[in-house]
Formats: C-alpha cells, sequence, structure tokens
C-alpha cells in the first residue's frame, strides 16, 4: 500500500513538474515543438553516455538531469509514445532515481511489450536493484529479436 502511494505520488509531481517551463522558445508549431524537445533530451543522453565512458559519472548525470528537463516535457506535449517514455527511464535510471525509471519503463511496457530498448534497460535496472530473476523475463523477451540488446543483456546477467 505504502509503495503504491509513493509512486502514485511521483507521478503526481512528475506531472507537476512537467506543466512548468512549456516555453523553449520555437513558437506555435507543435510538431516542431515537440520534435524539439525530444532530441534535446536524446542529445543530452548521448553526451551523458559519452562522459559515462571516460569515468566522467557526476558530468554524466549533470547531461541526465538535463535531458529529464526536456524529456518531461516532451512527454507532457505528446503522451503516450514508448520511445519518450523510454528515455524518461534510462535518464531517471542514470540518476539513480529507481522508482521513477520504473514507473515511466513500465508504462511504455503497458503500450508496446516488446519494445527492445525498454526491455534490455529494465532489465539492466533489475540487475542494479539485485532483482536478477526479473532482469531474465527481460532477457526472455528479447531472445528472438536477434538485436545486439540482447547480448548485452545476457553479459550483464551472466556476469552478475
Amino acid at each position: 500500500m505504502k509503495k503504491n502511494l509513493l509512486l502514485l505520488f511521483i507521478f503526481y509531481f512528475t506531472l507537476i513538474i512537467s506543466s512548468h517551463g512549456a516555453g523553449d522558445g520555437v513558437g506555435s508549431d507543435s510538431n516542431k515543438y515537440k520534435s524539439s524537445n525530444l532530441k534535446k533530451g536524446v542529445s543530452l543522453i548521448k553526451k551523458g553516455k559519452k562522459l559515462e565512458k571516460k569515468g566522467k559519472i557526476e558530468k554524466a548525470k549533470i547531461r541526465f538531469n538535463k535531458a529529464l528537463e526536456y524529456l518531461i516535457i516532451a512527454n507532457d506535449k505528446n503522451p503516450d509514445q514508448p520511445d519518450i517514455l523510454n528515455y524518461l527511464g534510462f535518464a531517471f535510471r542514470k540518476t539513480g532515481d529507481f522508482i521513477m525509471a520504473e514507473v515511466y519503463y513500465s508504462q511504455g511496457l503497458a503500450i508496446d511489450p516488446n519494445h527492445i530498448g525498454i526491455n534490455e534497460y529494465l532489465g539492466e535496472l533489475y540487475i542494479e536493484t539485485n532483482r536478477i530473476n526479473l532482469a531474465k523475463q527481460r532477457l526472455e523477451i528479447l531472445k528472438d529479436c536477434g538485436c545486439e540488446e540482447y547480448d548485452e543483456l545476457k553479459e550483464l546477467i551472466e556476469n552478475n
């Protein structure tokens, strides 16, 4: 019960945050607006990943936090898009907010249960939170994809 209330509170808080800061100077073209925020968020995630690989973890977290600002707006303007939900889950996970990451990954899987990126990243979250059996379930979903995400998650599971 307490966990459900916490998740509900976090979801509500996210909605409040996303309703602020709606303007980014793009103008009235709503498609360009949505695309711009998503592109900015994805670009920041890519920069964060590069910094992580170089061992610059704190700088990477700054990029992931900034990406969240853009992705929350993109999600607010264009909800129920599994790719956006995947990026939100990823950015929250990389900032250490595993609860919000799982909320967004779960929302994405409710829309597209076979989403390759979400299944891989949710599996990684399960490994990070010591829920290997759940990670193996994500791997099972990916087994026939013939994709690198399957191989990457399998390797992470085997190394834990």
